[in-house]
């Protein structure tokens, strides 16, 4: 790998020459079977979150990765462009087989006069939000399991964690302002989508 290099000149004084590098020396792009590999688990999960049913992520990831075969030398960013290439078939999935999609009874997002454009926000806020808790460092994403899915109070997952409980509010607090900033990097703004 060779790097650009830039001489700066001082006074003949200073009597030295350092050379500062101008760019760093360029990422090598991984395999496709590295990015199978790393990606494909991810993968099925978002997919999986977005449609609800195991076979259809399966499907969509195959054709996802056939499709990043076919458009390899033109792709910089494989996994960015897998994920944004699952979305896109798997709303195209949703909204080819509205009446096929089945959503489980009972959960908040259903309404008694169902909107297929809205239910399909939600179903998309609701899976990049489980992708983006799913990549969190797991320390975090056992506390919000504590918090959120346990339904513990702060002192009870202090006692449980030995963490302080300030310690506990700092850290749950962290964790879900980074959450709510990567979702709101990736355009999702309300529970909607």
């Amino acid at each position: 790998m060779e790097t650009q290099t830039a001489t700066i000149r001082f006074p003949a004084d200073a009597r030295r020459t350092p050379v500062i590098p101008l760019h760093r020396p360029m990422e090598v792009k991984p395999s496709l079977r590295q990015v199978f590999d790393a990606e494909e688990s991810p993968l099925l999960r978002y997919a999986h979150s977005m449609v609800g049913q195991r076979e259809t992520a399966e499907d969509l990831v195959q054709d996802a990765f056939l499709k990043l075969h076919a458009h390899w030398e033109e792709v910089t960013h494989p996994r960015a462009w897998l994920f944004r290439c699952i979305r896109n078939l798997a709303l195209s999935h949703i909204r080819d087989h509205k009446r096929e999609t089945h959503l489980e009874p009972g959960r908040e997002w259903e309404s008694p006069t169902p909107d297929p454009e809205k239910a399909l926000g939600k179903l998309e806020a609701i899976g990049t939000l489980q992708l983006l808790v799913a990549e969190l460092q797991e320390d975090d994403r056992a506390l919000l399991s504590l918090k959120y899915i346990d339904g513990l109070k702060y002192d009870q997952i202090s006692q449980r964690t030995g963490l302080s409980v300030g310690n506990v509010g700092y850290k749950l607090h962290h964790a879900l302002r980074n959450l709510a900033d990567s979702l709101r990097s990736l355009g999702v703004e309300s529970a909607e989508g």
